[in-house]
């Protein structure tokens, strides 16, 4: 080759992701919507989309980690394939600038493109393609004012060619004029069976041995988010294969990576304030947090342990709530008393009070009302 010739351009290289690297949350992201866990109504109504081609504005709301992004982005990926997606597919987070300049300006200029779409795609599949784009917000709910505002009439222009699918997780705090223009799809949290099963899928995948303790242990611990129960899972397996040997995932290790108070420190508090801890397997009382009264020195003392282990207070205290509302032995009144003190606690913890003064007030009023 001469000094003066040019050299050839090398191919651009695509960007490939390790999956040994990858996070399971991105890893076992759902590809096609029929992968959604739990959403029945939802899956139904999209997947007759898919066979009309006739989409409307959506507005999906609901608890985070319940599939709402990922449905729409495995939706969108089934209708255009993965070379459209980039071109006829426009993504906002809450992290990008989302104010009412960049709602007249990117989301305006996108809405107005009528990019060719290719129908046969490299992967030799044949997908939908229908004649519109689609603009994603998510986190819809953190927009101002102003930019919805100017969103309803980009809406209305541009509905010919131009979907909408608003994500957010307070559906209230949606403008009206928004919400009304678009089908509302709302998400709720998984129920156990379909986490159970999803965790299962995938502990099976990555051929983590799993017991049902510990998947019991990630549901009670991720409260229906599935996202961090998938989180917490894959935590676990790096901590128990780091050691040597390796060891086996415990429903103690969940607790521990969720920064939930082990049961037995709770138990042990509330036995402290006269609550008697039932079994969960049978409705007797456990010989080893059986009521031990003490009185206000106990109780002190309890707690300045609680501290000195850094618990979290409105953690404690939520786990405690929970144990006493649902106290098989305890009469509504007592129950009552008590939870006038959770909710005074939590709402002095929000205003950044004191955490050992709450933790201790809350033990003596719980304390009073069961004596």
């Amino acid at each position: 080759m001469s000094f003066f010739q040019p050299h050839a351009p090398k191919a651009a290289q695509k960007h490939k992701v390790d999956p040994e690297n990858q996070p399971w949350i991105e890893k076992y992201r759902p590809k096609t919507i029929d992968d959604v866990s739990a959403q029945e109504h939802t899956v139904a109504v999209l997947r007759k989309t898919l066979t009309s081609t006739n989409l409307p504005h959506m507005l999906f709301y609901g608890p985070p980690g319940t599939g709402k992004t990922s449905t729409i982005l495995a939706l969108a990926r089934q209708l255009f394939g993965p070379e459209n997606f980039r071109s006829r597919v426009l993504e906002l987070n809450a992290s990008d600038e989302r104010g009412i300049s960049i709602v007249r300006e990117k989301v305006k200029n996108f809405a107005r493109q009528t990019p060719r779409a290719q129908v046969v795609a490299s992967d030799g599949k044949t997908y939908p393609c229908p004649p519109y784009k689609i603009i994603i917000l998510d986190e819809a709910d953190s927009m101002t004012q102003d930019a919805q505002g100017a969103l309803r009439r980009i809406m209305e222009t541009y509905a010919r060619i131009t979907r909408f699918c608003l994500v957010c997780n307070y559906v209230t705090r949606i403008i009206e004029p928004l919400a009304s223009r678009c089908s509302k799809f709302r998400f709720k949290p998984l129920d156990p069976s379909s986490t159970s099963n999803r965790l299962s899928h995938i502990a099976t995948a990555e051929k983590v041995p799993v017991t049902d303790e510990v998947i019991s242990a990630l549901i009670n611990t991720s409260n229906g988010d599935l996202r961090r129960s998938i989180t917490y899972l894959q935590s676990a397996s790096r901590l128990a294969m780091s050691s040597d040997p390796p060891t086996e995932i415990t429903p103690s290790d969940i607790q521990e990576i969720a920064g939930v108070v082990p049961n037995h420190v709770i138990h042990d508090f509330a036995a402290t304030l006269g609550v008697e801890v039932v079994s969960p397997d049978a409705m007797n009382v456990d010989d080893g947090a059986k009521a031990k009264r003490k009185g206000f020195d106990e109780v002190r003392k309890n707690v300045k342990g609680l501290i000195r282990e850094g618990y979290s207070a409105s953690q404690i205290l939520s786990q405690l709530h929970d144990l006493v509302i649902e106290h098989p032995t305890l009469t509504a009144q007592q129950k009552a008393r008590c939870a006038l003190a959770f909710a005074e606690a939590d709402k002095a913890l929000c205003d950044g009070a004191d955490e050992e003064l709450w933790i201790l007030e809350v033990g003596l009023r719980v304390f009073k009302a069961l004596s």
